[in-house]
């Protein structure tokens, strides 16, 4: 039995087996957590390496109907609630970790990848790491850092709680279907030693404003905030880092969150 690749999951079969041991091998609890989610692990090309690793235990989550019936008949480990035939954007992670500590792994569909990333977002303090493959300027985008052109909200979010690396970069030859565009690996790994001095809330927002008239200054980007003058308003988004955002939505705080 085959699974047929359906575009309308944007799914592209990795078939190159010493990547998908590298993604595998990218993963390193240290103790960090016991428990490894797999999105949509589709004719299992991870999974038999995930399996393999006494250092935790796998768990599975697929939204693709014949994915889920092939996995269940040829990885056995899976026949019970490790494998969940769900969407990983809905499904409530609490059902499935309690408030354990787990790690994310996966070749994430292009075209929700980055709403895979806010996902995690809301786990932050029970996701301990991702190593994901995404497209190319996808997974440069949310490692790059200030003054970088690809610099933006996610990248920003992201960094505020985890410390993101580029692995390394695959060509369309690797998958079938082939994409139309090269892929890359990036691991994200949660670091306790940061910790917003704001509101996170509030400081989504502002990274929102900022970006989303990034050609701006601050000053004009957040103007509705009605914020005194400061040095940072002479700067544009792609120039701060997480201390400056934060910084920023202080200052919001004691105008009163005018504006919110």
């Amino acid at each position: 039995m085959q699974v047929r690749a359906k575009k309308s999951l944007g799914q592209h079969f990795l078939k190159d087996l010493d990547a998908a041991q590298r993604i595998v091998n990218g993963l390193n609890p240290q103790g960090a957590y016991q428990k490894v989610l797999e999105i949509g692990p589709g004719m299992g090309v991870l999974t038999q390496y995930l399996v393999k690793k006494k250092e935790y235990e796998t768990y599975l989550i697929e939204i693709d109907q014949e994915s889920v019936a092939y996995l269940r008949k040829n990885y056995l480990e899976f026949t019970g609630p490790r494998l969940i035939d769900g969407d990983f954007l809905r499904y409530p992670l609490e059902n499935i970790f309690g408030d354990e500590k787990f790690a994310v792994v996966g070749n994430f569909p292009y075209f929700i990848s980055t709403q895979i990333f806010f996902r995690i977002l809301e786990y932050k303090d029970q996701c301990m790491e991702v190593v994901g493959m995404l497209q190319k300027e996808v997974a440069e985008r949310l490692a790059a850092k200030p003054g970088n052109k690809d610099y933006g909200i996610l990248s920003v979010l992201l960094q505020a709680y985890f410390d993101v690396e580029y692995l390394f970069t695959l060509g369309p030859e690797v998958f079938t279907p082939p994409p139309k565009v090269n892929s890359g690996v990036i691991r994200v790994v949660r670091n306790w030693d940061k910790k917003l001095e704001c509101d996170p809330q509030k400081f989504k927002q502002v990274v929102k404003m900022a970006f989303n008239q990034r050609r701006k200054t601050l000053r004009n980007a957040l103007r509705a905030m009605q914020l005194p003058d400061h040095p940072l308003l002479s700067k544009r988004a792609e120039q701060l880092g997480v201390a400056e955002f934060s910084e920023l939505t202080e200052l919001w705080k004691a105008n009163g969150y005018v504006g919110a």
